[in-house]
């Protein structure tokens, strides 16, 4: 598994050279566009719109534009000495906390933590204080010349880092148009909509849920280098609905899931005669 990154990473007085590999992986179809005519893979190029003239990467330099058309422009050089200053420091965990009192929406990246050559035995204490503690660990670090906030949690036999976004990347949702005003719910149909999520209820199994646009996707390409004729699927079960409204809709959806979980209705049922 490739090394992303490698350093060291801290608690306190106690310091565990470790390195970073990816957790997971991108998967999407990449497709390449073609000139219609000739089926040539495009080129693209970096064009001057001032000079009108292709620009190689050695003419270029990075800027910050402050204003409209204002820019500060920075040195290679001087982005190199800063980034590793920064990249020499240790990864310290800065604080200790509850997974739970961290919302989804801060997760960015989930990265595999291996202890380097010596780490092993701080690695596994770490790990071991972790569980006991039930917390996980808040640190900073950088990654590809830029700042990021990370936790460090146990998962399954090791440990891994998910970096996260800072408060100032999050977005205010009372910047979303649209957002509905506070609604009185009607008992019945909060009711009715509070059975249809207890059947869809289940233990998460990961390996459950496919990609299924990826998978049909593949099988046209498979079909096509082999020339066999394609046809479109139509699946029958999935029919419009004439429902219109809220209790309706509910209701139907319950009505569906009762012959998913019939053996689940019948415990509930005995339950309650036990209990009377």
């Amino acid at each position: 598994m490739h090394t992303v990154w490698k350093g060291s990473i801290s608690f306190g007085l106690v310091n565990i050279p470790i390195k970073l590999h990816t957790a997971t992986e991108n998967k999407d179809i990449k497709l390449r566009q073609l000139h219609k005519k000739c089926h040539t893979p495009i080129n693209y190029q970096k064009v001057c719109p001032d000079c009108e003239e292709e620009v190689q990467n050695e003419d270029i330099v990075k800027a910050y534009e402050y204003a409209k058309n204002k820019f500060v422009v920075l040195d290679q050089e001087e982005l190199e000495q800063l980034k590793k200053e920064q990249e020499d420091k240790a990864v310290e965990i800065i604080d200790f906390v509850k997974l739970e009192e961290i919302d989804p929406i801060y997760f960015e990246k989930s990265y595999f933590l291996a202890p380097d050559s010596g780490g092993g035995k701080a690695y596994g204490l770490l790990r071991a204080a972790l569980e006991e503690s039930g917390k996980i660990g808040i640190a900073k670090i950088i990654i590809r010349s830029k700042e990021q906030l990370a936790i460090v949690r146990v998962y399954k036999n090791g440990l891994m880092m998910e970096t996260i976004h800072f408060p100032d990347e999050v977005r205010n949702i009372e910047d979303v148009p649209n957002l509905p005003e506070e609604q009185k719910i009607v008992k019945k149909e909060l009711d009715a909509a509070l059975l249809l999520v207890e059947q869809l209820t289940t233990t998460f199994d990961p390996d459950k849920y496919h990609d299924e646009y990826r998978t049909a996707l593949m099988e046209l390409i498979e079909e096509k280098k082999t020339g066999k004729k394609t046809v479109t699927h139509t699946d029958k079960k999935q029919t419009e609905s004439n429902v219109t409204d809220i209790m309706s809709a509910l209701q139907a959806s319950i009505d569906k899931t009762k012959k998913k979980k019939p053996a689940a209705k019948k415990k509930t049922t005995t339950k309650a005669k036990k209990n009377a």
